[in-house]
């Protein structure tokens, strides 16, 4: 039997239907190879450019966080998708499945645009790198850089991907951080809120250690509940998007200076992180509460 490590319970978990979009905080998720049944299923793609829409480039994309996604009924492994439901901040809404989504979508975002079901060997967008010194290693400041993310990112490494062909994840399918990351960040920045609503990790783990306690798990397997089993690859690279604005949180760039003092090598150059990637070794269900440990 392997020894194992406590290190915390779910605290909170979350599912992204549609890239970029506001979540759904949930209680149970299914969790297959591919990471969290029914996460980053959709995006939205601009017809003209072919480039997926991202709040890494807020200036382009503004109303991407006034848009809440959520699936119609729960997803299971194996099934086809449900039907995800968009709410939009002027009160009106539309189903993935509806035929006029795409239209509805296009008037939204004031540009002809398609609600994306699978990405083409990965995915091309805009990234904007905030201006702040020593945010970017690649010294990007204040300017906006094509990035090629998904599947592509790893084809054009030469290496093999983390993540399905289609996808619309970044790097991993799984993400996981700890309430003990956001209250390290908050003693750096007190005036700011560190709420994990800014972060769009999928799990939440509340643990009793300080620190930014998961820059130690990588390379290890973490156990959450009876069944899951992830080994967590690398720490998360941090981009704009934890200082926008999004429901009541304002925009705040003291965000962005709290998490300078948490860079870590990732791929051979110093990143801001908070939380950690990881990949399924072993599938099942998670719930709040759920007990999590080093295997």
């Amino acid at each position: 039997m392997n020894s194992s490590e406590p290190v915390g319970t779910v605290q909170a978990l979350w599912r992204f239907p549609v890239k970029s979009m506001l979540g759904e905080r949930i209680d149970v998720v299914e969790v297959g190879k591919g990471g969290i049944v029914g996460d980053r299923a959709y995006a939205v793609r601009d017809r003209e450019t072919g480039k997926v829409a991202s709040a890494k480039h807020p200036k382009a994309w503004p109303s991407l966080f006034a848009c809440h996604a959520a699936f119609v009924e729960p997803p299971h492994p194996g099934d086809e998708l449900p039907a995800v439901r968009i709410d939009f901040a002027d009160g009106d809404s539309v189903l993935s499945d509806a035929p006029d989504a795409d239209a509805v979508l296009s008037r939204f975002f004031e540009r002809d645009v398609e609600l994306a079901r699978a990405a083409q060997h990965g995915y091309t967008i805009d990234q904007y790198h905030p201006d702040e010194e020593n945010y970017d290693p690649g010294g990007h400041r204040d300017e906006v850089v094509e990035a090629r993310f998904g599947a592509a990112f790893f084809i054009e490494r030469g290496l093999p991907s983390a993540v399905p062909e289609g996808s619309f994840f970044d790097l991993f399918p799984l993400s996981v951080l700890t309430t003990s990351s956001l209250e390290q960040l908050s003693e750096f920045q007190p005036q700011s809120r560190f709420d994990p609503r800014r972060f769009r990790m999928n799990v939440i783990v509340d643990t009793p250690e300080r620190g930014f306690v998961e820059n130690e798990w990588v390379g290890r397997t973490l156990a959450i509940g009876d069944d899951v089993r992830i080994g967590v690859a690398l720490p998360d690279p941090r981009c704009v998007m934890p200082s926008l604005a999004q429901e009541d949180l304002p925009s705040d760039t003291g965000v962005l200076k709290a998490l300078r003092h948490n860079r870590i090598e990732v791929v051979g150059s110093l990143y801001p992180c908070a939380g950690v990637y990881a990949v399924a070794e072993a599938t099942g269900t998670i719930r709040v509460d759920d007990r999590v440990s080093l295997i």
